[in-house]
């Protein structure tokens, strides 16, 4: 049994409700209309009217240039890395960037309570801020390349404590680049599969079953590749604590971004987001 907030379509509702607004005031009264899927919780969460802000979005604002981060106690953190796209035509380390982050905050925060950051940051994996990110997240890395100060600026992001999550590349060629990068980082670091028996599946939701999970266009033949089977790998620090863990032959990323189309199959999302919640959690208790 899964430990939820909510559950069934409500999780793929909340994104949606979330970013286009749950409630709005009925014309001519001082009372407020709640969408009737998720009323419940809107109900729950909902500030009073008096202190209802007056503007659509209620993320807060963006983060200043200039500002230093710690000003909240998470921040999601998307890796910048030398690369190229599967087309050529842009970096890797950009799929489904920045929605996907955007509405991956607005559910996980709802979801975990987590006091974040509300908007996307990306951040050069040679860039001596990285460090003030716990939880880093890297995209398509059978596009990586590397240069040697970002293998530098990640062995360092990972020696000092830093959790490294994966996703979204398929097939043995993007598997071979992959591994050739992290080789670069610790060439002698074994990467193991990570079983379903590890505390991270139970973390804050209880799952059992790896799924395999498509992008938008793909959700009829999940797999990019004939033969692909998704695994969650990983590899340890000297401790024997979980540093990396690698998301293969699977697209968490598409899940988050595409949760609130109807064309996006809710058990591929509601997965994603779980296994999302789980690996965040799990980063920062451990």
């Amino acid at each position: 049994m899964r430990r939820s907030l909510f559950t069934g379509p409500t999780m793929a509702v909340v994104a949606l409700s979330a970013l286009s607004g749950a409630c709005a005031r009925d014309s001519g009264t001082d009372t407020v209309s709640v969408t009737p899927l998720g009323a419940e919780f809107m109900a729950q969460v909902a500030p009073t009217l008096s202190e209802r802000p007056n503007f659509v979005d209620p993320r807060g604002p963006r983060m200043d240039p200039t500002e230093v981060p710690g000003r909240f106690p998470f921040y999601w953190t998307r890796a910048i890395y030398s690369g190229y796209g599967r087309r050529g035509w842009r970096q890797s380390w950009a799929t489904d960037y920045p929605k996907g982050d955007q509405q991956f905050l607005v559910v996980l925060k709802r979801l975990v309570r987590l006091n974040a950051y509300d908007w996307e940051n990306a951040v050069p994996l040679d860039d001596p801020k990285l460090r003030r990110f716990p939880v880093i997240y890297a995209v398509e890395v059978g596009g990586m390349n590397m240069t040697e100060s970002e293998v530098e600026g990640l062995r360092g992001f990972l020696d000092a404590g830093g959790f490294l999550i994966v996703d979204d590349f398929w097939g043995q060629r993007e598997w071979d680049v992959f591994e050739y990068n992290i080789r670069r980082v610790y060439p002698d670091r074994p990467i193991v599969d990570i079983g379903l028996d590890h505390p991270i599946y139970t973390s804050f939701y209880d799952i059992e079953e790896v799924m395999q999970v498509p992008a938008i266009g793909r959700t009829q033949y999940p797999a990019e590749c004939y033969g692909c089977v998704p695994h969650v790998k990983g590899m340890y620090d000297d401790e024997g604590r979980l540093m990396v863990i690698i998301n293969f032959n699977t697209d968490l990323g598409d899940a988050w971004e595409w949760a609130e189309d109807p064309r996006y199959p809710l058990k591929y999302s509601t997965y994603a987001y779980e296994m999302g919640a789980n690996m965040i959690v799990y980063a920062m208790s451990h």
